[in-house]
């Protein structure tokens, strides 16, 4: 029997991070024939990750340009696509999550007939603006989709709500699977500040802050919090990975400068990222994936945003939503810092994400649903 030839498609860090151990797995099947593309919508920091799991794509679009659009993206991404799908005839595409490159990949395979399958599927805040574009792009995906890859039971009835009955399969969250070869006991930083730190005797909080829908007075309060939490708490020390967008960098240094116990440093690395978060006494964030990561490493999450998608870690207590108003910012991070019982408590809380094994059921699910086997896979046990 001829192998199934699949197309996995990625262009930024995050879903780099989340789709390295699916590549891995792929490739380790005799069933499988895997192909690698990625559109480099982040080429530096997809870089990076690409050389920590020693990823080396079939085809690369390197389709980043300064001042890039999400319309320059999109029609940047179809045209790539077009002409690698012709080339290649994949049986199926694999797309991540909720970038410009997750709907592009999607929609230039459905132009060209091709199954799609949507890795971490099902994810919802019910705002089509509030995460802008994501919100939209993994909503349009799922239409587009046969197979439905979602980290959770809830995610499953998201898509079930809105009439997708077909193709779906809860698998967990592929980011547990990349923690289980990033974080080590005996890591060195390439910062030597974060070699320097002392993790035992002092509380270490990792920041980051850089979404969209942040932009403008959010993103003022949230700077303004941080530094009021830094100075209320000397014996802390923040840890902010600035990301690289001027927005946020001059927001960031307008607050932070300064201040002797916050730290900004240059964007990490995943690896990186991983062992300083699994150093860490508490996540401050307004990312998506660190709400998945930090929990299976037992370290609370605020999450600096209004709404979020993954209410399964509020629901299970290891994380919390505090907005984006600098009081309620800093009246939760007071009390995880003050209060030693709330904090054993959102850290020991149970993580609803993965237990590592999502890989391998989306394996086997794309097996089951090409015929090449009748046993379906276990669900993940959300």
């Amino acid at each position: 029997m001829d192998k199934l030839k699949v197309m996995t498609i990625f262009g930024t860090r995050p879903e780099a991070i989340k789709m390295a151990p699916l590549v891995k797995e792929l490739e380790s099947r005799p069933e499988f024939e895997s192909l690698c593309c990625v559109t480099a919508q982040h080429r530096q920091m997809l870089d990076s990750v690409l050389d920590i799991f020693r990823l080396k794509p079939q085809f690369d679009l390197d389709i980043m340009e300064q001042s890039q659009t999400l319309s320059t993206i999109t029609s940047k991404c179809l045209l790539g696509l077009e002409k690698v799908f012709q080339e290649v005839r994949p049986d199926l595409v694999l797309v991540h999550g909720d970038t410009s490159t997750t709907f592009a990949g999607a929609l230039a395979a459905f132009y060209q007939q091709i199954a799609v399958g949507h890795v971490e599927a099902g994810l919802r805040t019910g705002d089509k603006y509030s995460p802008f574009p994501e919100e939209m792009n993994r909503s349009m995906v799922s239409r587009l989709a046969e197979l439905h890859f979602c980290p959770t039971k809830a995610n499953r009835r998201n898509l079930e709500a809105e009439g997708i009955s077909k193709g779906l399969f809860v698998t967990g969250n592929t980011v547990i699977d990349a923690l289980q070869t990033t974080v080590v006991k005996d890591f060195t930083f390439a910062e030597d500040v974060l070699n320097s730190l002392d993790y035992q005797g002092r509380r270490v909080i990792l920041v980051t802050c850089h979404r969209r829908e942040n932009y403008g007075q959010p993103m003022e309060d949230i700077m303004s919090a941080l530094a009021h939490v830094a100075r209320a708490h000397p014996e802390a020390e923040l840890v902010y990975p600035v990301h690289l967008s001027p927005v946020v960098q001059g927001c960031a240094h307008r607050h932070l400068d300064g201040i002797e116990n916050i730290h900004l440093i240059a964007p990490l690395d995943v690896e990186e990222m991983h062992n300083l978060m699994a150093r860490s006494y508490l996540v401050m964030t307004d990312s998506g994936g660190l709400q998945e990561e930090a929990p299976a490493l037992g370290k609370p999450v605020l999450v600096l945003r209004r709404e979020t998608e993954r209410p399964e870690a509020v629901e299970a207590g290891t994380v919390k939503l505090a907005g984006v108003d600098r009081d309620e910012i800093i009246r939760l991070a007071d009390q995880l810092l003050d209060d030693p019982a709330a904090y054993r408590e959102m850290a020991h809380a149970v993580n609803p994400y993965g237990d590592g094994k999502a890989c391998r059921r989306i394996a086997d699910g794309i097996l089951y649903q090409f015929g090449r086997t009748d046993r379906m896979p276990e669900p993940f046990n959300s």
